[in-house]
């Protein structure tokens, strides 16, 4: 795949409920997500391989509630990276607490595959 093909099959994906379909389908075995700051339970703000961010995506199943999801892009960048914006309307299942969170997603291609992405967001 090309990288807007990519780009564009992520996004659809994320729009459509199917990102556990795009781990599959977009992202290289030993892919590498990279977050602003260590998930809890981990001591790392990296993780990697497919399966490890099939891990990340359990957590926010098992933790989160979702009510509502924006995203904007993609947002191309030179012919190995690109954008994506995202406003999450979610409320924590253990505090009850519900927020808007946003972040920018940078995603990084290479041979057709999603080799690494990184999260930037506000911290409280």
């Amino acid at each position: 795949m090309t990288l807007i093909e990519v780009a564009n099959a992520l996004v659809a994906g994320c729009r459509e409920g199917r990102e556990r379909e795009n781990l599959e389908t977009l992202y290289a075995e030993d892919a590498v997500s990279v977050e602003a700051m260590a998930m809890p339970g981990q001591d790392s703000a990296e993780i990697h391989g497919r399966d490890g961010i099939r891990g990340k995506h359990d957590w926010w199943d098992s933790a989160m509630e979702m009510h509502s999801a924006e995203i904007e892009g993609p947002y191309l960048h030179g012919d190995d990276r690109f954008a994506v914006c995202f406003k999450v309307d979610a409320t924590d299942k253990a505090s009850g607490e519900r927020s808007l969170m946003e972040e920018v997603a940078i995603y990084h291609v290479k041979d057709g595959r999603i080799v690494r992405e990184e999260f930037f967001y506000n911290m409280p």
